[in-house]
């Protein structure tokens, strides 16, 4: 019985702390992300993946660092730094799911793996494309608590060809759902760089669906929150507001 009840209240405190990160990784990790310092996020990224006997929750933490982080070589066009990422981060999430106590955590980044591995290999699209719809749909389930399974079914939406099913206007849909999880918890927004991932996302939507007040709005949204975001300040929102512009021309 006692084993029974602590079993319950530690998935519950696992249930409700998805992004609540720890105080040292989070704020290093966060000012990484507004400074536009990727070197100082792979260092943070390296100490930890160093460490022995990481218990379940660092282990939870380290990947969802690495996930930002191959989500940024890709960005950048460092496939060879992606793989070997991406490589990392799925052995730590197999070493997770041997834990009971989150499956919709490690669902969410199954879905998030298979799509950096489309991103890698387009010729694995219609092989795995289903797998990670299926991944972030199983995420949901598990856990509507969890912002990230929201995040990746919106992102497959986004990121796929309407041929096959996606749509935009899904993926913000879904998008929203996992702002207002986030937004409904503190601990969930104050100084997450998930959290300003997850409103970028919303901003770049809306100016793909060309609803650029929308769009605007986020990026004065973002701006308001972290006035020092280093990549929305100098890149992403002077470069929307100069399309925005010739468009209206």
């Amino acid at each position: 019985m006692e084993r029974t009840k602590r079993y319950t209240i530690v998935a519950l405190l696992f249930a409700f702390g998805f992004f609540k990160l720890s105080a040292q990784y989070k704020q290093d990790i966060y000012n990484a992300y507004i400074n536009s310092n990727m070197d100082a996020w792979k260092i943070a990224i390296d100490k930890i993946e160093q460490k022995q006997d990481k218990s379940d929750t660092l282990l939870l933490e380290l990947i969802n660092y690495q996930y930002g982080y191959i989500g940024f070589c890709m960005g950048i066009n460092d496939k060879k730094q992606a793989k070997t990422y991406l490589k990392l981060g799925e052995n730590n999430l197999e070493q997770l799911q041997k834990s009971s106590l989150h499956p919709s955590y490690v669902y969410a980044y199954k879905a998030a793996f298979y799509g950096y591995s489309i991103g890698l290999n387009k010729l694995k699209a219609p092989f795995i494309g289903p797998k990670s719809i299926n991944a972030a749909k199983k995420s949901m389930e598990l856990n509507p608590s969890n912002p990230l399974g929201y995040i990746q079914y919106a992102n497959a939406q986004f990121y796929m060809p309407p041929i096959f099913g996606g749509s935009k206007t899904e993926a913000v849909k879904y998008y929203k759902q996992a702002q207002a999880i986030m937004e409904s918890d503190p601990a969930m927004v104050n100084h997450n760089w998930n959290y300003l991932s997850l409103l970028v996302n919303m901003a770049e939507s809306y100016t793909e669906m060309e609803e650029y007040d929308k769009a605007d709005t986020y990026y004065r949204l973002i701006l308001k929150i972290e006035p020092d975001f280093v990549w929305v300040k100098d890149e992403l929102y002077p470069t929307f507001i100069k399309n925005r512009n010739n468009e209206q021309e």
